[in-house]
């Protein structure tokens, strides 16, 4: 069980709210402190219970002088919470999508600050963008697969794909331009990266790691749908950011450093088929992105704003989906024509 502790710093003149604020809800342990201005409660419970219990707290708190929420993880605890049995709680809980969706999955706002960490274009980013272009090219030159993983354990790639998700999902433009930015600026390192390798060394068109890259396939789309489901379901349970970004940056970053590279060495028609690979494989992240977080519950804590961010999530949806749609023919229509220069060649 992920467990957090909650601190929940309110007016002196809540006191007669808290326990109906926290009614229905499961909590682990309770400790305060009461001064003669303000309260202080601390709270140990599972880390799906952290977003209906923040949000009933700033509907009725948010604009009172010296409210604030402040979230920690907990790595362990003594005496050892009682594990709930699956069952019980499958037919004790209710049928609203906050108890349905959000014991399975971490809080909004944990998902906002930990999307919101890796959007800044820092001189990390930039030079973890880089490095990983250059140890895809180097596994890719070598038919390596080891040495491309590692490459995507770096994932830098990884929290601009899964914040244009999530600012699609909440409605959340401001999040939406960081994230295209972010997203823009790592995509060019690495392929201006990649171009200059490209440029530099010769490159065998014919290596498998490279030449399967270069043609793509309806069943490349499968496989980017589902490494953007489950780096983005892996992401709402709080997990390693190295383990999730390497489902996300397997559909991305060893397509694009092969664009760079044939690029770079001048053979177009193939640098072409790798660049559709890419774009494949963005949308695809993003539909099964976007899709998840439906699926998970994550939505705005207001009404108005869930309205809002229900149309422009299902609006994304439907031009992703129109998007992938076009590329599967084109890509369908490649496959078709292939076929006969293969049996031709045989």
């Amino acid at each position: 069980m992920d467990l957090r502790v909650m601190q929940l710093f309110l007016p002196s003149r809540a006191d007669d709210r808290i326990n109906e604020l926290l009614e229905g809800r499961e909590i682990l342990g309770r400790w305060r402190d009461t001064d003669a201005d303000q309260i202080a409660v601390h709270l140990l419970l599972p880390a799906g219970e952290t977003e209906p219990i923040m949000d009933r707290f700033e509907e009725q708190f948010g604009d009172s002088p010296g409210f604030h929420v402040i979230l920690f993880p907990v790595y362990a605890v003594l005496p050892r919470p009682e594990q709930p049995d699956e069952l019980e709680e499958a037919v004790s809980a209710s049928d609203s999508d906050e108890i349905r969706f959000g014991k399975q999955r971490i809080s909004r706002e944990e998902l906002f600050a930990q999307v919101t960490e890796g959007l800044a274009t820092s001189r990390v980013f930039l030079g973890m963008t880089l490095l990983s272009a250059v140890v895809v090219a180097v596994g890719l030159l070598r038919n390596d697969v080891a040495v491309i993983i590692g490459a995507m354990v770096i994932a830098p790639l990884l929290a601009p794909n899964v914040a244009l998700a999530l600012a699609t999902t909440l409605s959340d433009f401001q999040l939406l331009r960081r994230a295209l930015f972010t997203n823009a600026i790592g995509l060019a390192v690495a392929f201006v990266c990649s171009l200059v390798i490209g440029w530099s060394f010769p490159i065998d068109e014919t290596i498998p790691a490279v030449a399967s890259r270069t043609r793509p396939q309806t069943v490349d789309i499968l496989l980017a749908l589902a490494a953007g489901s489950a780096g983005t379901l892996a992401f709402t349970q709080g997990l390693s950011g190295a383990v999730i970004g390497v489902m996300v940056a397997v559909a991305l970053m060893p397509p694009l450093v092969v664009s760079g590279m044939l690029l770079g060495d001048g053979d177009y028609a193939s640098a072409g088929g790798a660049l559709l690979l890419v774009l494949a494989n963005l949308i695809c992240i993003n539909l099964a992105g976007v899709a998840t977080f439906l699926v998970q519950g994550v939505r705005p804590r207001n009404w108005w704003e869930a309205d809002r961010a229900k149309k422009a999530a299902w609006g994304a949806l439907i031009l992703w989906l129109a998007l992938l749609v076009i590329l599967g023919l084109i890509l369908w229509v490649g496959d078709v024509g292939s076929a006969p220069a293969a049996e031709a060649v045989n």
